[in-house]
């Protein structure tokens, strides 16, 4: 099946605050397809949807073919997610921290090993893994959890704000990651306000605003659609067009 993931008429309220409007959109397998848009708009409660932490108001969401609202516990085998906000023990060194989060996960011993090797390399880290995270910069501390998001081979990763405050070294090895795990066989749904970034990143894009998706294309396709040179303009004229 060439669709890993399915959405359609999402939506989620709190209250009387609608935070998701009824938006729709698929991914292919081996794709990057970024959720773009400012803060506030709507990309981390969609993406926490997704990755089943939070349960829709509205609208179903399949991953390959798996209905989310009957098939819960076989999707969570197939997804990974990586929150914005989320952060490493910081008393454990960063290689325990992978063995750790490593046996959450594998069946056997032999599984758990793989798991690490793969964070390991994957992280970038060398000798550093041998010092506790509290140690770490923020730039290390991210690419520790990229690879431990990464490392159990999920078929859809679900990464928010993967390179969010990060500096252009650290921010740049990040997407080298993410793109070689694509061209591997991983479907990435990403999130972002970077928009400039996106435009190197992704495949597709969906620009997201007040809950709403307002555009959906390659970065290639849509400057050309609006004639305009970069992301940014490009979202600032189709937010516009369909307000």
């Amino acid at each position: 099946m060439n669709t890993v993931l399915n959405v359609k008429s999402l939506e989620k309220s709190y209250g009387n605050f609608q935070a998701v409007k009824g938006i729709s959109f698929e991914i292919s397998k081996g794709e990057i397809f970024a959720l773009i848009g400012p803060n506030g708009a709507g990309k981390s409660t969609t993406l926490k949807m997704i990755a089943t932490l939070l349960t829709p108001t509205k609208g179903n969401i399949e991953v390959f073919g798996l209905d989310l609202k009957s098939s819960l516990d076989r999707i969570r085998g197939l997804i990974s997610y990586l929150p914005e906000d989320s952060g490493a023990y910081k008393n454990l060194k960063g290689s325990e921290y992978l063995r750790f989060m490593a046996g959450l996960y594998a069946k056997d011993v032999r599984e758990e090993n793989l798991y690490v090797e793969k964070g390991i390399e994957l992280s970038g880290l060398g000798d550093r893994l041998q010092e506790k995270a509290a140690t770490y910069s923020k730039g290390m501390v991210r690419k520790l959890l990229l690879a431990r998001t990464v490392m159990t081979n999920p078929k859809l990763a679900i990464l928010d704000e993967p390179t969010s405050g990060l500096d252009v070294v650290n921010a740049l090895e990040i997407r080298k990651i993410i793109k070689n795990l694509a061209k591997e066989g991983m479907t990435v749904l990403l999130s972002s306000h970077n928009m400039l970034e996106i435009e190197y990143l992704s495949d597709r894009v969906g620009f997201i605003d007040n809950g709403k998706i307002h555009e959906i294309g390659t970065p290639a396709e849509l400057k050309r659609k609006y004639k305009k040179e970069n992301l940014e303009e490009v979202f600032i004229a189709a937010v516009k067009e369909t307000k």
